[in-house]
């Protein structure tokens, strides 16, 4: 593969796969097709050479766009979506032209011209777990984590619609031989996260001196992986995965947002207590648990970030480093928090 298009690619997670492609695989060039929505940042692009990243501005609903970009290139890696929940919940309507039109419009045009196609997608999509201490034996055995096999049962429109959208791919793998692949990956942390998103948040409230926030009682679990390492997993998956296979992706990284909010204190010099309790989020999922051994075992992968509490201290410095990436959005990212009472 010469010529790959990454779409979302000047947001957090498919910015973290330019960077990773342009550093480890120098014969390819990646065209980034991102809508740069406020989730959409230039400068999570700055320093990359212009001759290996070229970034076009659109719509991935845009199907005329979309065709004429498919057409030159060796491989789609669909990373572009609405993914904050609670924006879902106030308005689901940019997540369904996006995540389920957006994904149509890909797949017919990689139907065309014949053109590989990896659809990057979310734990979130099978709902959630029992969390452990509910379960025989602290959750040891059967229907302890996810894996390709759990049945869907999304929980909000975001979650929905990333469902919707994996369905779109299987079915056009069954009805079109559609040359494609899925995956679907636990929480990603690391550099140029948006700070809508709880670990970014928490660490820039410290950093501004603001107390973080915990929703609820803190008992939601979530199974983090650092984002360079999901970067690896979807190459491994699009140089090697099985033609209409689902490869799930995770670290084994369980922790619930208390300990994460905590520990965070910790490593940022502040008392482990220095917390205030928010509302909840409605219909706030539980618990998600990754079983990625078939992506381990198949494929050959493993993560590389296997330290949560390296992992966090990293992002920590990245966050302290680049302040001048996030204050200008801080005060309008709180506003809307505090409005809704979180």
């Amino acid at each position: 593969m010469k010529n790959i298009i990454v779409t979302g690619g000047a947001g957090f997670i498919g910015s973290n796969f330019v960077h990773y492609v342009v550093s480890n695989h120098p014969e390819v060039h990646v065209t980034v097709l991102d809508k740069l929505t406020y989730a959409g940042n230039k400068e999570n692009l700055a320093g990359l050479p212009e001759d290996r990243v070229t970034l076009v501005v659109g719509d991935v609903a845009d199907m005329a766009l979309v065709d004429s970009l498919v057409e030159k290139t060796d491989a789609v890696v669909h990373y572009a979506a609405e993914s904050h929940n609670d924006n879902s919940l106030r308005n689901p309507y940019p997540f369904v032209q996006t995540n389920l039109i957006g994904t149509y419009a890909l797949i017919e045009a990689c139907r065309k011209y014949n053109v590989r196609y990896h659809h990057v997608s979310t734990d979130e999509v099978y709902g959630d777990l029992p969390l452990r201490e509910e379960l025989p034996g602290n959750g040891e055995g059967i229907g302890e984590k996810f894996t390709d096999k759990t049945p869907y049962n999304p929980s909000s429109p975001y979650s929905a619609t990333k469902a919707g959208s994996d369905l779109l791919v299987k079915a056009w793998v069954r009805s079109f031989s559609l040359q494609a692949t899925l995956s679907n990956c636990s929480n990603n942390y690391g550099p140029y996260q948006h700070i809508e998103k709880f670990i970014p948040r928490q660490i820039t409230n410290i950093l501004s001196g603001i107390r973080p926030k915990l929703y609820g009682e803190g008992k939601n679990v979530r199974d983090w992986i650092h984002t360079e390492d999901h970067s690896s997993a979807v190459w491994t998956i699009l140089t090697k995965g099985q033609i209409g296979e689902t490869y799930l992706i995770g670290a084994d990284g369980e922790k619930n947002n208390k300990e994460v909010i905590e520990l965070l204190l910790e490593l940022m010099g502040q008392s482990k207590d220095a917390y205030d309790h928010v509302m909840d989020r409605p219909g706030h999922d539980l618990r998600y648990a990754i079983d990625s051994s078939k992506l381990r075992n198949e494929l050959g992968w493993t993560p590389s970030f296997t330290n949560f509490e390296e992992g966090l201290a990293e992002t920590i410095a990245w966050y302290q480093e680049n302040q001048q990436w996030w204050q200008a959005e801080k005060e309008a990212v709180e506003q809307l928090y505090a409005e809704q009472g979180q």
